[in-house]
């Protein structure tokens, strides 16, 4: 069934159903599957080298060194960790479909990163780090992601691919992403990374940002701190955008100030980063421009933030709705931190995905 939520009571979605499919509505226009699984992933790249220069930054920081961020702050751009993971997961996907395995991520891990001879993985966030120490040391996976850093968001950062292959199917996607994520994370780490999958999986078949957000918190248990972190940054979206007096400065200030954990050294956790990822996607309400920059100018951890709401505005809107200027910026992935993804473009991966005939991209 679908599940519409009234934006001017928010209160009435505290309790998301159980989804299983999201079917579309009657479309105000007609964006092709194609369309939207570009739009996924060229918008998750086009989040993350907009928001890498802003890592790790607070909004004060952002706005002494820029004002506010309105387009690409580097000479250069270029995704991080977040699109060359999305680009591996993407690859297994496009080779195994929803026949996945365990054994078939631990296997690429191994195959793609971890035998490989390539010194320090520049780039990589802790929970990979954890990850590759693990297997290089034989260990297996689950075991592998117990380490420290297993709650992170680097699981979520590469969720969208599986949102694209299962769309407008959240479960599925999100019963995919944890088969990837159980090689590296745990717990909150892998409910984020089972958010993010099912929300692009509804943002692919559907026109409706609120379904969009009842999708990913329908995959999460209700009482986890992901969902709770969810459903406090909608909240606080919507509540904002009906402020008469209120500004995108006050929007982003509501959205941060409802999620992050005041003193929290960590900018990487897996609930903080999607939490502001969905706020930031409810504040512009599905708008891709204003999405990732919402995203952007929260700081924190913004490239993995602005990444996950590119997508999630990506597969809603289209490839269409991201900037030309923004698109073309994006090239192949120079491989810094997964050498063995340099090369590669995320609209290959796209196209793999949406294409009928699915096959490993050479």
């Amino acid at each position: 069934m679908s599940v519409s939520v009234d934006p001017e009571h928010p209160e009435d979605d505290r309790v998301a159903p159980r989804l299983t499919t999201v079917p579309p509505p009657p479309p105000p226009g007609v964006i092709s599957p194609r369309d939207r699984a570009r739009g996924a992933l060229l918008g998750l790249a086009v989040g993350d080298a907009l928001g890498a220069p802003a890592e790790n930054m607070k909004p004060s920081q952002i706005r002494e060194r820029w004002g506010r961020i309105e387009g690409f702050v580097a000479d250069n751009p270029a995704g991080t960790d977040d699109t060359e993971y999305a680009i591996f997961s993407g690859l297994l996907l496009a080779e195994h479909g929803s026949a996945l395995t365990l054994a078939d991520v631990e296997a690429a891990w191994h195959t793609w990163i971890a035998d490989r001879d390539e010194g320090p993985f520049k780039g990589a966030g802790f929970s990979e780090r954890g990850t590759l120490e693990n297997l290089r040391r034989g260990l297996a996976a689950p075991i592998s992601a117990q380490h420290r850093h297993a709650w992170s968001d680097g699981l979520a950062m590469r969720a969208a691919p599986f949102g694209v292959h299962a769309a407008g199917r959240p479960a599925e996607a999100a019963r995919l992403v944890a088969i990837d994520g159980t090689v590296s994370h745990d717990g909150e780490g892998i409910h984020g990374g089972r958010a993010v999958a099912a929300g692009v999986a509804a943002a692919m078949v559907s026109h409706n940002p609120d379904a969009v957000v009842q999708a990913a918190l329908s995959v999460v248990p209700d009482d986890s701190w992901t969902a709770r972190s969810l459903h406090r940054a909608v909240q606080a979206a919507r509540r904002a955008r009906r402020d008469p007096d209120g500004t995108q400065l006050s929007m982003e200030r509501a959205v941060r100030k409802a999620v992050v954990i005041g003193g929290y050294p960590w900018t990487d956790l897996a609930p903080e980063a999607v939490g502001l990822a969905f706020g930031a996607f409810a504040v512009a309400r599905g708008d891709f421009r204003e999405s990732v920059l919402t995203a952007v100018n929260m700081g924190r951890d913004a490239d993995t933030t602005a990444a996950v709401a590119g997508a999630l505005a990506g597969a809603l809107r289209g490839e269409t709705s991201i900037p030309a200027p923004w698109a073309t910026a994006i090239g192949p992935v120079r491989g810094s931190c997964l050498p063995s993804m340099a090369g590669r473009h995320v609209l290959d991966v796209a196209d793999a995905l949406a294409s009928p005939r699915r096959g490993a991209v050479a």
